[in-house]
């Protein structure tokens, strides 16, 4: 049967039907498996399943809806067999005491959870939609809930479903998907910040704290960055295992093994998971500023609560920045 669709006409169609849909299944699917790269690759995949059996959609459900389904059914396909994404703060607690350099995990052990660039996230002129689907790219929430419990919460809270029609896309009952949203709610509620308490990055305090974390890191300036963190704030950074928790284990931490002399470092402000960031660069030997990864920072308005470092160059080009800088 899929072999007979291939008429130009129908895949004419096929584009006009389903290509509106496709940023927003890529933001998607990037909730559901935690990797802007994996995320590509699973639309692709979504595509081609759908064009596949596109001869035998009879509009009994929405051509969104039915795009959803796939999308959702691939993507819970391809986390089953391997180690959900993760952070270094889902390994256990945080580094006691001040003595030794963080622990690198070995190459292969843990799959760690990547930053969303919201260039990619897909512009909605309703201010209340766009800052759920901001608040449900959040690394709190795409880091701490299984990947059925996310999609029940995705599909419903994001994505509005209704309880019978979340069911039928994941193939379970409505009583489910009840329980599954009331555990992810729990499990939400339990995550410091809240995001009403996370400060938009729009807001000029956000750009405030980001701008002084990009000064702290740029003189090497331990005191600057003190004053912008908070008193109970959490380091952490891919792919090391040790994470810090406090104001003074994060400063001593970055003093001793990261800062090092003015001028080490390069930043330029982006925006990733909704929330401020920015693209690092560190000088090598030959002074070339070599992209180093991501920094994604938790803004509130006592100060910079959460900061997560993804130590992944691939990431650099990926947010749309050059490899590299030569000034």
């Amino acid at each position: 049967m899929t072999a007979q669709v291939r008429e130009p006409a129908d895949r004419d169609r096929f584009a006009a039907e389903t290509e509106p849909f496709r940023r927003e299944l890529l933001a998607h699917c990037y909730r559901m498996v935690g990797s802007a790269h994996d995320a590509e690759d699973l639309v692709q995949e979504t595509y081609l399943r759908a064009w596949r059996s596109y001869a035998g959609f009879e509009g009994r459900a929405s051509i969104r809806s039915w795009l959803y389904k796939i999308a959702t059914n691939v993507c819970l396909t391809a986390v089953e067999p391997r180690k959900i994404r993760m952070l270094p703060s889902g390994l256990g607690g945080p580094q006691e005491g001040s003595g030794t350099s963080p622990d690198p995990v070995a190459p292969g052990e843990v799959s760690w959870l990547e930053p969303w660039p919201d260039r990619w996230t897909t512009a909605d002129d309703d201010p209340a939609t766009s800052v759920v689907a901001r608040e449900s790219l959040r690394l709190a929430l795409i880091a701490s809930l299984p990947a059925r419990q996310r999609a029940i919460l995705i599909l419903r809270e994001v994505l509005s479903f209704s309880a019978a029609e979340t069911a039928q896309l994941l193939g379970t009952t409505t009583a489910a998907v009840k329980s599954g949203l009331q555990r992810a709610r729990a499990r939400l509620g339990e995550l410091e910040p809240r995001p009403e308490q996370l400060l938009e990055p729009a807001d000029q305090r956000a750009r405030a704290l980001l701008d002084g974390y990009i000064a702290a890191f740029e003189r090497s300036d331990a005191g600057l960055l003190e004053q912008v963190l908070c008193a109970d704030a959490t380091l952490e950074a891919t792919p090391l295992r040790d994470w810090q928790a406090g104001l003074v284990n994060c400063i001593r931490m970055l003093a001793a093994h990261v800062l090092g002399a003015p001028g080490d470092w390069r930043m330029l402000a982006t925006t990733a998971n909704g929330q401020p960031a920015a693209v690092e660069y560190r000088r090598d030997e030959a002074g070339v500023f070599r992209g180093r990864g991501i920094v994604v920072l938790d803004p509130t308005a006592a100060g910079v609560s959460r900061v997560v470092a993804f130590h992944d160059a691939a990431l650099v080009t990926l947010f749309g920045f050059p490899p590299s800088l030569t000034d």
